[in-house]
């Protein structure tokens, strides 16, 4: 099982200084990734302040400051972007990593968050996330030197010029984000090499991982998209330990999170391991807590490996 760590900047704040630590910090202690989501205004009932920092020219650095770990957003909306925009910015990442990047890809669901960066919150989200997921696709694949169209329902292309060339070939992996719903199965099953599930019990990844087997027969796709979990960490030493680290964590902890020892924890991933999770995020909210990421790595880790 794949372990990566998970951040939320503009939700907490995060100067980049922090995040090329933590980013550092996660490939020094032997993680196999480091994400972050992709906003530009907080959510819920923020206890901080926070400027809003793009996930995108994040990661573009932490490519050239990082060595070794799988870079990414989970998940970007992708209706906040136009998807030739964004087909080009992760190309050029990917480059620039020498294809350690991934692309994680949702519909988006934050209406504020729309009305704040002037773009329309369309109705058909999920519509304009399938389109999108073909309009980046085939500009990975379209050649030098030759033009990409999509006369799509949703968005119409023309003559697009094709992306810096992608490392990774035919294209970064995607992640398709959802919630087990038909639609979003759909699309992981036909593009994405993941599904990830957010704040999810075992029970229900097992439900998620047999539909996704059966859809995967019903189009001739031998091995189905892996399924991955995010869960926000508070793990402590001792109780004591676990109960300080989560009064500063900003929201409450949900029944299926990653709280307790490293034995606590480590039972509890396995537990998803047993319902088929082949990669894990660890939403870690406070990212200056650099004691909490050096406990995960160094008591945690070495329990799943």
């Amino acid at each position: 099982m794949e372990i990566c760590v998970h951040t939320e900047p503009t939700q907490r704040g995060a100067s980049y200084r922090t995040l090329v630590q933590a980013a550092s910090a996660t490939a020094e202690l032997g993680f196999d990734g480091f994400f972050r989501s992709d906003h530009y205004l907080q959510f819920g009932t923020p206890t901080q302040p926070a400027g809003v920092s793009d996930a995108w020219l994040s990661l573009a650095a932490l490519a050239r400051d990082t060595t070794g770990i799988r870079l990414g957003t989970l998940v970007t909306p992708v209706t906040l972007r136009s998807p030739v925009h964004l087909a080009v910015q992760v190309a050029q990442v990917d480059q620039m990593s020498d294809g350690r990047i991934e692309l994680g890809i949702g519909g988006g669901w934050y209406r504020h968050e729309y009305e704040a960066c002037a773009v329309p919150f369309p109705s058909d989200r999920i519509g304009r996330l399938g389109e999108a997921v073909e309009i980046i696709t085939g500009l990975w694949r379209t050649e030098p030197g030759e033009t990409f169209d999509y006369p799509g329902a949703r968005y119409r292309i023309t003559g697009a010029q094709s992306p810096v060339a992608t490392v990774q070939r035919p294209g970064p992996p995607l992640i398709i984000g959802g919630a087990g719903g038909p639609r979003s199965l759909d699309l992981a099953v036909r593009h994405a090499r993941e599904y990830n599930l957010p704040f999810v019990p075992p029970e229900e990844v097992v439900r998620i991982g047999r539909l996704l087997r059966e859809r995967s027969a019903q189009i001739g796709r031998d091995v189905p998209p892996r399924l991955s979990v995010l869960q926000t960490v508070c793990c402590g030493k001792d109780a004591a330990d676990v109960a300080a680290r989560a009064e500063g964590l900003g929201e409450a902890l949900r029944p299926v999170s990653f709280a307790g020892t490293p034995g606590e924890v480590a039972d509890r991933i396995g537990r998803y391991a047993e319902a088929g999770v082949e990669r894990v995020y660890l939403r870690l909210l406070d990212v200056e807590d650099l004691g909490h990421l050096e406990l995960l790595g160094t008591e945690l880790l070495p329990r799943l490996r």
